[in-house]
């Protein structure tokens, strides 16, 4: 896990109810990443999405004189696709075999959409991704899978490809510096998120029905008990023991009031009636069902942390070019690239948060439970990790997602006991501060307080005061 360098564009940069979800109909019975030579025999064309994994060669260095660009004779070698012709994708990135090397250098790629045969301009992939991750020496971490990748680009409907890696120059200053070569095993990762589930949930009252996904009617199945009507499962029931649940778990789960998020609180935590634990109004969250995860991709197992002491608030950098209609699409892709291109157990997020508001269900094992995740390196323990869909380094978040992740946050960190405005004394698993290390942050905090990274971009994290502000006015403080 690497710090930031001043050159780069920005990092990259789930519930108490149990409800990993269901497995989609139609899963796959084979989820292998394989090879685009190979995928159409490996991989049915019905699958729940698919991943093409296209191995890079070293390109011919072009001349300064046929592309107006210095000479790059000092540095070393490019690798890269020329313009090919391949299987349907929405998303694509860049892994390589040691996730412990840094890609020290900037990569681009071009997309031809589907449909109109248009040819996209070179468009950048953020390559320091590494501070989203395990911590050091976790099992996750240390699993052998992992690798080092970009962060993934969201890109649409597309079935033309083409990819450069270019190594960072020599610094001219000094002439005795060699050239810094890429990292081993570059691949191309195409990623196809597969069909939306075929039951979507039903639109906000007074909102378009292709920009909403959360129900809001103000009441809620209970949450400790099956329901007789088969709408959502027990909290913590599993269908083999395995971290997986059965087909009931619901699509989403709907908004309550504050009294009775509160109640509920009360009445699982055994507390007196009438106490005060500032706990916000649990907002709609769409389940890992309800955007239609493959629980077959996923390690089956859950992790979980001690507390949820602070949130960490990340924006994806997979860029703004999507409509809220497509953020389950958006989410299942990146689901796919972290699990089978980069290695993680899960995505590696707790929650996601599109640009119309709608909150999302991330890393299974329990919306209301501290469940680790593997977001901002060295403060995974003890905290959650919340993904804005988009890139914010230079556009502005929209308000609907900025009052989301305060409804969010005012909910589940309450569940904690936790102060939106407050400051927590969190520890170091390693990366910007050394292992061991006790740092104060704030309890909503950006991912760059916590790593030396641009992450969640300059325009989101200036809203992260207002955002602390209303969290914790919706808990009642």
């Amino acid at each position: 896990m690497r710090a930031f360098l001043a050159s780069s564009i920005g990092v990259t940069c789930a519930a108490v109810l149990v409800l990993p979800s269901a497995v989609p109909a139609g899963a796959a019975p084979d989820t292998r990443t394989v090879p685009a030579e190979s995928a159409e025999q490996a991989e049915p064309v019905d699958v729940p999405g698919s991943t093409q994994s296209l191995p890079m060669r070293t390109l011919s260095a072009p001349s300064g004189r046929s592309t107006g660009e210095p000479t790059r004779s000092a540095a070393a070698p490019e690798q890269g696709l020329p313009e090919r012709e391949v299987r349907p994708f929405s998303l694509v990135g860049v892994v390589w075999d040691d996730a412990n090397t840094e890609l020290r250098g900037t990569v681009q790629v071009r997309t031809r959409a589907t449909g109109t045969g248009e040819w996209s301009d070179w468009q950048d992939l953020e390559t320091h991704n590494a501070e989203h991750g395990a911590d050091p020496g976790t099992a996750e971490s240390e699993s052998g899978t992992v690798r080092g990748s970009t962060a993934p680009l969201w890109v649409g409907d597309s079935d033309g490809v083409a990819v450069r890696v270019r190594p960072e120059a020599p610094d001219p200053e000094h002439r005795t510096t060699s050239a810094v070569p890429l990292p081993g095993g570059l691949r191309l990762e195409l990623v196809d998120p597969g069909k939306d589930p075929q039951q979507l949930p039903a639109p906000d009252d007074g909102a378009a029905p292709d920009e909403r996904t959360a129900p809001d009617d103000g009441t809620a199945p209970d949450e400790r008990t099956a329901p007789d009507d088969g709408v959502a499962a027990a909290a913590g029931a599993q269908a083999a023991g395995d971290g997986r649940t059965t087909s009931r778990a619901p699509d989403v789960l709907p908004a309550l009031g504050k009294a009775e998020s509160e109640a509920q609180y009360e009445a699982e935590a055994g507390l007196v009636p009438g106490a005060q634990p500032y706990i916000g109004p649990r907002p709609s969250i769409v389940t890992r069902k309800g955007w239609g995860a493959d629980e077959k991709l996923r390690e089956s197992k859950f992790v979980y942390t001690g507390s949820v002491k602070a949130a960490f608030i990340h924006h994806s950098a997979t860029g703004n070019n999507y409509k809220c209609s497509q953020a389950a699409s958006v989410l299942r892709g990146i689901y796919r690239y972290h699990v089978k291109s980069s290695g993680w157990r899960d995505i590696g997020y707790n929650f996601a948060v599109d640009k119309c508001g709608n909150i999302y269900e991330g890393r299974a094992g329990g919306v209301t439970k501290a469940v680790l995740g593997a977001h901002t390196l060295g403060f995974n323990a003890n905290s959650m990790g919340i993904a804005v869909l988009g890139t914010f380094t230079t556009s502005d978040p929209p308000a609907a997602a900025v009052n989301a992740v305060a409804k969010l946050t005012a909910w589940k960190l309450g569940l904690f006991g936790a102060d939106p405005r407050g400051k927590v004394t969190l520890v170091s698993g390693g990366g910007k501060y050394k292992k061991g290390k006790k740092v104060e942050l704030n309890v909503i905090s950006g991912h760059r307080d916590g790593f030396a990274t641009e992450c969640p971009g300059a325009r989101l994290y200036k809203k992260l005061g207002s955002a602390r502000s209303s969290s914790a006015k919706l808990q009642g403080r």
